[in-house]
Formats: C-alpha cells, structure tokens, sequence
C-alpha cells in the first residue's frame, strides 16, 4: 500500500494534527495564548479524534458502521469546541482551534457522504438514513454558524450566533406564539384557503368556457405580475389593519399559480382516455371527475405546495404597511429598529420552520392522493 486508503480521513487527520502544535486562542494583552496540554480534557479528546481519522485513513472505511463511527468522533470533538469556545475563547479563537475544526469537517463530510451513498438496505433504515443525513448536515451548518459568529466576535447587531438565538426563542415563547397565531393560523391559513378555491374554481369555469382562456389568463397573469409593496398598502386602506388585509394579500399571491396549474392540468389526461369515456357517453363532468381531476392532481399539488411559502411570505411583507402589534412582520420591523437582532431571527426562523411544516404537510397529501403517480413508484 502505497499512499492512504480515505483521503477524506487522512485530510481530518492531519489537520487535527497540525493544530495541535497552535495555539487554541489569540494572545491579548494580559492573555497568554493556550496550548492544548493546558487543557487535558481537551487534548485527550482531539487524540482520540486524531487517533480514529488516522486508523480510517490508512484502512478501508467499512461502510455504515464506519461512517458513524466518524459521526460519534465529530459529536465528540463538537462537544469540546463549543466548551472552549464559550468558556473563554469568544472573540479571540486560534489557529489550533480552527485546525480542529477543519478536520472535523474533514470527518464530517466523510461522514455524511459515505452515509448517503449507502444502499441495499431495508426499508425503515433506508428511511431513517434518509433522515439522518438533512439532520446531521444541518446541525454542523449550525455548528459551523456558532463558532464562526462566536470565535471570530462577530457583533450581535450583524449576526447573532445560534445559541442567542436560541435563548431568546426561549425567553420570548409568549410572543412569538402570540405572532405565529395573528401572522399564520388567521392571514396566511385563511388567505391561503380562499386564494386556492378561487384559483381551482375558475380553472374549471376556464376549461368549461374555452374563450375566458384567452381573455381571462392574460388578466391573471396581470394581477400576479403586481408589486406586492403597492398591492398591500391598499389592502390595507381598503380592508383595515387587522388579519384581514394581509389575507387578501396571500389571495392575490396564490391565486394565479393554482389558476395556471389547475388550467394546465386538465388538459394533461390522455386523448385514448377521453375518447375512451366519449365513448362510453360519458358527460362533461363524469370526464372531469373520474379521469381530468385524477390526472391534474400532480398539477394541483405543485401549485399547493408553492403557495404554501408565498403565502407566508405575502402575509410577513404586507404586516410591514400596517398591522395590530402583533405579528411576525410588525415583529420584524420594529425589533430592526431596536436593534433586537435576535428577536428579528427567532421570527425568521419560526416562519421557516412554520412555512417547512406546511410544506411538508402538503407534500404529505400529495404522496397519498398520487400515489399512483411513477415519481412514487417504489422499486422492486
């Protein structure tokens, strides 16, 4: 054997190597730079890491086991960095701490990838793997998030890191739940339903008159193409600041895209399908239930799944022109001018996790209605 078995241990390996003999912080004025043999914890910690990276290295990975193996040798040296860091080291991390954690990205991305490329497998494994590998990549972006936020003593008012965040999230449950109720379950769930109808509803009305396709379309699309920074000050002035006017906001926003779906989904049935039911003396409607609806769900699901985030979107924007106080857009706008950055992202990241959720939701009901569909087909 000439040369190394993994290149991707060997990197981690030599890296957690290297920054042993740098110092794990930036000397400061009475601050003397420390050493990894200052910390025993620590050391011991990175030679195991040092010591798995190099025997994957110079031996085949094997496989699964190996893969997390390397995950448990990164959750360890995570677990260490993050000590370091918060227990002194904010502001003034060195170059034996980035060294280490370039290796454990080293190990990480080994990781992952041996991980996704891993078949063969049962059913609830392959799933759960499936899993595994969005979660675990996720979390190091949020690892990788903290440190550089924390080590390198980014100011709160740009980027706040994770971890404040988080504390804020924690500390403020009764506002932002107050926020999610008035911006979600009243704008954007009732704007989203009634946008939705609308839109499937002269779908129908446009495959059923063939002349609103030329003269109604070209208005819809009209109507989508409208700034939504002039469309929501007038829903405002014309519907009051309440709930209400960011609802016609996302009416507006999803109309159009289950409008043009819906439209190009009816015409999606084959011709064999259709003569086969005209021959069969099959009306209108029998056609369009039990064989152009069937056909133009895959259609219908698309645009339900791409209002699901313009409707959270639209509602967010147009509670920036005028809302109660309350709300995550009225959150948003004023905790920016207070400077409360971190408040600014525990909204955002409750409307992605609420917006996620939604489209989860849909993306749910779509596998269970077109599950006859060959994207979901599974293979033998």
């Amino acid at each position: 054997m000439t040369g190394p078995r993994d290149k991707g241990c060997a990197l981690a390996a030599v890296l957690v190597l290297a920054g042993l003999f740098f110092p794990l912080n930036k000397a400061m004025e009475d601050v003397a730079p420390i050493y990894w043999p200052a910390l025993p914890a620590a050391a011991a910690v990175a030679l195991i890491v040092l010591a798995g990276a190099a025997w994957f290295a110079w031996r085949p990975l094997p496989g699964l086991a190996g893969a997390l193996v390397l995950l448990l040798l990164v959750g360890l040296g995570v677990t260490v960095s993050l000590a370091m860091l918060h227990g002194g080291g904010a502001g003034i991390a060195g170059m034996g701490f980035w060294l280490f954690n370039l290796g454990l990205w080293a190990l990480m991305w080994r990781a992952i990838d041996t991980i996704a490329e891993v078949r063969s497998l049962s059913a609830v494994l392959r799933q759960l793997l499936d899993l595994l590998v969005p979660t675990a990549f996720g979390l190091w972006l949020l690892y990788l998030w903290e440190i550089a936020t924390v080590g390198f003593g980014v100011p709160q008012v740009l980027l706040p890191s994770p971890g404040m965040i988080a504390v804020r999230i924690a500390g403020s449950l009764d506002i932002l739940a107050a926020d999610f109720v008035q911006t979600f379950m009243k704008a954007v769930l009732s704007g989203y339903i009634m946008g939705c109808a609308a839109g499937f509803l002269v779908a129908i009305l446009v495959d059923r008159v063939p002349f609103l396709q030329r003269g109604l379309l070209p208005l819809g699309n009209l109507v989508s193409a409208l700034p939504i920074v002039g469309v929501a000050p007038i829903m405002v002035m014309w519907f009051g600041f309440d709930w209400q006017s960011k609802a016609a906001v996302v009416v507006i926003m999803t109309f159009f895209p289950m409008l043009v779906n819906t439209v190009t989904g009816l015409s999606a049935s084959g011709a064999l399908e259709r003569e086969l039911l005209r021959s069969y003396a099959a009306g209108y409607w029998q056609t369009l239930i039990k064989l152009r609806l069937p056909a133009a769900m895959p259609f219908i699901f698309n645009a339900l799944k791409i209002n699901s985030t313009l409707a959270l979107i639209g509602a967010i924007v147009a509670e920036f022109f005028g809302t109660p106080i309350v709300g995550m857009g009225f959150r948003i706008s004023t905790e920016v001018g207070r400077m409360n950055v971190d408040m600014v992202w525990a909204e955002i990241f409750m409307a992605a996790v609420a917006g996620s959720l939604f489209y989860g939701l849909m993306a749910l009901a779509e596998r269970a209605v077109t599950f006859w569909h060959p994207s979901y087909r599974q293979r033998q």
